[in-house]
């Protein structure tokens, strides 16, 4: 099978697609993929998708274009590796005396409504009870031959990369503390899939950055179709 220009094409139909067979070859091919096409990758066959799955295949495609040193931790669900835009990753800060959510706004150069949203904050006065925020990151060069930490933050309920400015976390990172029989995680996720109108991952997802509560993964998925709505808007 040719194409217009002559130039073979690989396909089912002729000789070099069976090239595609071979796990060291298609280990070179996918290691130039982006994070999307990798995971469209796993989805052809039962053989691309042991190698695009593998989890060094992962962080690397999830890690090259912000040039990170290491990726720690392992996500609570696949689908996080769906997702490494910036919005993927957060700053720790550890608060102090006298911090502000304005103040902190200024000082990382984000606006406030960013840090409340991914902190799920409704107010200024959430502040005082933590002893960390997440701070979205406005600067990608931050993330060079930086450190990140897969968490689940407890207040913010969401699963993202987290750069520690200071080094590294003290004590244990947080993730899903709530545990569900298998059934009955079947049940939640097919009624959130049919209301959301969504895939099984992008429900398991939601249901996993909510800790397990069914209404709050959709109303965090709400928001952030809202959010989406509103920045497509002219």
């Amino acid at each position: 099978m040719t194409s217009d220009a002559g130039t073979s094409i690989i396909s089912p139909l002729n000789s070099n697609f069976s090239a595609l067979a071979s796990g060291d070859i298609l280990r070179c091919i996918f290691e130039r993929l982006p994070l999307t096409d990798l995971a469209r990758a796993s989805c052809v066959c039962r053989s691309w998708h042991a190698v695009a799955s593998d989890p060094e295949m992962q962080i690397r495609a999830f890690t090259s274009p912000w040039k990170l040193k290491h990726l720690v931790g392992i996500p609570s669900s696949p689908t996080f590796w769906r997702d490494n835009s910036l919005r993927r990753f957060a700053i720790s800060h550890r608060l102090l005396r006298g911090d502000t959510v304005a103040g902190l706004a200024v000082r990382y150069s984000v606006q406030v409504m960013d840090i409340k949203r991914l902190n799920n904050m409704m107010s200024d006065h959430g502040i005082y009870s933590r002893e960390r925020l997440l701070i979205p990151v406005s600067k990608p060069e931050i993330l060079i031959d930086g450190t990140c930490y897969i968490e689940l933050d407890a207040y913010a309920k969401r699963e993202v990369a987290v750069l520690y400015l200071e080094g590294a976390p003290q004590g244990k990172v947080s993730y899903l503390a709530k545990k569900m029989t298998e059934t009955g995680k079947k049940r939640i996720l097919e009624s959130l899939r049919r209301s959301m109108q969504v895939d099984d991952g992008t429900a398991e997802y939601y249901l996993s950055i909510s800790n397990g509560d069914p209404r709050a993964a959709f109303s965090e998925f709400s928001e952030d179709l809202r959010w989406e709505q509103q920045a497509r808007s002219p």
